[in-house]
């Protein structure tokens, strides 16, 4: 038995030739029909303006959804505790691989020195990402927010930018594994970024697909995956009718326990 054909299949259905992005659709009873789009928080230039099938879909839409609105202005990161030295709170491996990574970045430890450790691999994870090209301008939630902005259309939130810090802030260790998972893994996740961005590039999209990489460890999956995944679940399940454009984090509609599969 293939192990991997729950996921393979899933893959399949997002990212048919049916749309040139990657979604699904999934239709509840009560006449409530969800657009779930694979989301990128931050994007290259070549990825905008969105493709005018999806803004079409969403000036169709009684509402967009998305995990938070991140239009504003205001940082989600102020009034955080500070910390002691890094060096106190962190093995000497781990803080071998934090200056090796920021070298690699032209960035100085130093700046993280009273930082949570979740918010270390947030910024690491961040920079990552703009010096593969992307920025949170071009990021596809933040699009769809200003075309549902522009089409004068309601937006939903399924937690909350207060309420995501609040989450990062409950890790245990304070976000240690989520630091160390960001190190270990730091250029699996810089493929699996490029892999994502294309899904977003190539027109028409490919037919076929492997599994993704899971770069989590099990406890911190289950926390920032599969327990946001069923919340999010019961929140769209009690969505009055209508038709909603949802958009998520990518990995949150692949693999076992998908927000997809969830809500079907």
């Amino acid at each position: 038995m293939d192990l991997l054909y729950p996921v393979k299949k899933c893959l399949a259905a997002l990212r048919g030739n049916r749309y040139a992005w990657p979604a699904v659709d999934v239709v509840l009873p009560g006449h409530r029909h969800f657009h779930l789009i694979g989301s990128i928080h931050m994007g290259s230039r070549d990825m905008a303006p969105l493709p005018p099938r999806l803004l079409q879909k969403l000036r169709r839409a009684d509402a967009l959804i998305v995990e938070a609105d991140v239009s504003g202005d205001d940082t989600p990161f102020a009034n955080l505790p500070t910390f002691a030295d890094l060096e106190t709170r962190i093995s000497e491996a781990l803080l071998h691989s934090l200056r090796k990574v920021a070298r690699e970045l032209d960035i100085s430890p130093a700046q993280f020195s009273t930082q949570p450790l979740w918010q270390i691999a947030m910024a690491l994870q961040a920079a990552q990402a703009q010096r593969l090209g992307l920025r949170p301008e071009y990021g596809i939630d933040y699009q769809l927010l200003q075309a549902a902005k522009q089409a004068q259309k309601p937006v939903i939130e399924l937690e909350g930018a207060a309420s995501q810090i609040e989450l990062l802030c409950r890790l245990p260790d304070n976000g240690l594994a989520l630091l160390d998972d960001t190190l270990t893994h730091w250029h699996t996740n810089a493929r699996l970024l490029q892999q994502m961005m294309s899904w977003w590039l190539q027109t028409p999209p490919p037919e076929t697909f492997t599994s993704l990489p899971n770069t989590f460890s099990q406890p911190l999956y289950d926390v920032l995956m599969r327990q946001r995944n069923l919340a999010w679940r019961d929140r769209l399940n009690a969505m009055p009718a209508g038709r909603y454009v949802v958009a998520v984090g990518a990995l949150h509609l692949y693999g076992e326990g998908n927000l997809a599969a969830l809500m079907r």
